[in-house]
């Protein structure tokens, strides 16, 4: 009976829980007191297990959850429950997204889409990169941080020399690999 419960109860959340995993954590609470699996105090703990492990949130919940009641297969039930409609929507909007891409006019949203999207990254990376060159200091003022304005030249100048003058195509892997390298260096010593 406990399975078929992690089940019912869990596919409800893959179903009904919009807006991403911290919109569904009071969903979640909802479905786990409703059954009477777990008390509230527990399921304050497993939220902040969830947050710090690696993974969607509901995912790591109902997992945990599944296992406390249900064991190994509790576990299994109830994640594959909470996965399950995300799943069957996703394949579903494939199947459509692969008629609709021999339609035109679909075709031509896309292009259109696509410098917008260039655009809201490029504004992020820019966003992030001037927050990152200032510290801010008590008193609120921004002083500019030497280290990291450099750091961030010369991990421009390397990626235009790279892609304008060489005419190579950098991969986004190998570049944020050896930033991150770069970075131990400069901050980590």
């Amino acid at each position: 009976m406990i399975y078929l419960e992690l089940f019912l109860g869990f596919l409800k959340v893959g179903f009904f829980a919009f807006g991403g995993a911290y919109a569904a954590i009071p969903f979640i609470r909802e479905v786990v007191l409703s059954y009477g699996w777990l008390s509230d105090e527990m399921i304050t703990y497993i939220i902040a297990v969830s947050e710090s492990t690696p993974g969607p949130i509901m995912v790591n919940m109902a997992t945990y959850v599944g296992a406390e009641k249900g064991g190994v297969l509790g576990s299994a039930i109830a994640t594959l429950a909470v996965i399950l409609p995300a799943f069957v929507i996703i394949l579903l909007i494939m199947i459509a997204f692969k008629a609709l891409l021999k339609n035109n006019y679909f075709k031509a949203v896309l292009g259109g889409l696509q410098p917008c999207i260039i655009g809201v990254i490029a504004a992020t990376g820019a966003f992030m990169t001037y927050k990152n060159m200032f510290l801010t200091e008590n008193s609120g003022n921004f002083l500019p941080d030497i280290k990291t304005i450099v750091f961030t030249i010369l991990l421009a100048s390397i990626f235009i020399f790279l892609k304008g003058y060489r005419k190579k195509s950098i991969s986004p892997i190998a570049f944020i690999a050896v930033s991150a390298v770069a970075g131990i260096f400069v901050y980590g010593i």
